[in-house]
């Protein structure tokens, strides 16, 4: 699946055109970032970990007789009764053992990201778009009128991020065509021209309100950021 987003030198070169031929037209600086994913979601998996190992004790108390049975079979002991030292000891030794295996299972990122709540991939991916945004484009540019679009290749998720010129006056929910734009490509596994197309429409945007000035100068970089 990774291999669906390797991009060409022609998908970058063509992004950075898109991105020189959007500014040509309005006073907008267009930041482009790619990156491979927005968190390793390592939480994530200590969580379902934590809910496996709950599981696992569940399971002592309701099926008791199974485990001690069990125990008895491999240990070649017989054992009628337990004492509640012993109970606990092999309580814990399934949770922990219950606990450790399903973590050490998410250590495979792909069953890990998918694991995750789509909502929480949401808040991720806007965390590490708006982060990208103040260290790399907010408040750099004369008029402050620059707009990052972040794309996230393992969440296939992407964010539009505004500066204050654009944001005080372009509501959110005009990216709209730009982002549609961009996922729909993703999803087909065409992640450069996806960006040039969000690129346009943000773009057109752009050159709707705020048109370029005989003095505007290029401030930002047109090349897309790879991280």
């Amino acid at each position: 699946m990774a291999a669906q987003f390797i991009l060409t030198d022609a998908d970058r070169d063509a992004v950075s055109a898109a991105v020189a031929a959007a500014e040509d037209q309005s006073a907008g600086e267009i930041v482009t970032i790619m990156a491979d994913r927005s968190d390793e979601y390592h939480d994530v998996a200590l969580w379902w970990s934590a809910f496996a190992a709950m599981l696992a004790l569940a399971a002592v108390g309701l099926f008791w007789p199974f485990y001690s049975g069990l125990i008895d079979r491999v240990t070649g002991a017989w054992q009628s009764e337990w004492h509640p030292g012993q109970v606990m000891g092999l309580a814990l030794f399934v949770a922990v053992g219950k606990f450790i295996g399903m973590y050490l299972i998410l250590l495979w990122r792909p069953l890990r990201l998918a694991l995750v709540p789509s909502a929480l991939k949401h808040r991720r991916v806007r965390t590490r778009a708006v982060t990208s945004f103040k260290i790399g484009a907010e408040r750099r540019t004369h008029g402050r009128t620059g707009v990052l679009i972040y794309l996230s290749l393992a969440e296939r998720r992407a964010e539009i991020v505004a500066d204050e010129a654009i944001a005080g006056q372009v509501q959110p929910e005009v990216w709209g065509a730009a982002m549609a734009s961009l996922i729909g490509e993703i999803r087909e596994g065409r992640a450069g021209h996806g960006l040039v197309l969000a690129i346009e429409a943000v773009g057109a945007v752009l050159a709707q309100h705020f048109p370029r000035a005989d003095d505007d100068t290029n401030e930002l970089p047109d090349r897309l950021i790879e991280v």
